[in-house]
């Protein structure tokens, strides 16, 4: 294989869940608290975020700080690389739909 299709199978592992790039996007606009990403999108629920913010951990696209026993999560520089791609795909979509 080469670096091209490297890049988009790791991009789209993680793509292909559904959330994934709203939670990136919540954390990167500084919703970094659980409580807030969860307030940040109505129709996603505890479980749900729970499984995505995992995946996330495993991934290395975050990482997670507990204070007080509230959880925070910090985009890593995979997320931010991603944050900028899923931010460019909206861009995309605004100018050509």
């Amino acid at each position: 294989m080469n670096h091209m299709t490297d890049g988009f199978e790791l991009i789209h592992d993680l793509v292909k869940h559904r959330w994934i790039p709203e939670i990136i996007g919540s954390i990167a606009s500084g919703h970094e608290n659980y409580s807030d990403i969860l307030d940040d999108h109505k129709f996603l629920s505890r479980t749900e975020l729970n499984r995505k913010l995992a995946l996330l951990l495993e991934k290395n696209v975050v990482e997670k700080e507990v204070i007080e026993n509230r959880s925070y999560y910090k985009l890593l520089e995979f997320g931010e690389d991603l944050d900028h791609i899923f931010k460019h795909f909206a861009e995309v979509g605004s100018k050509y739909i």
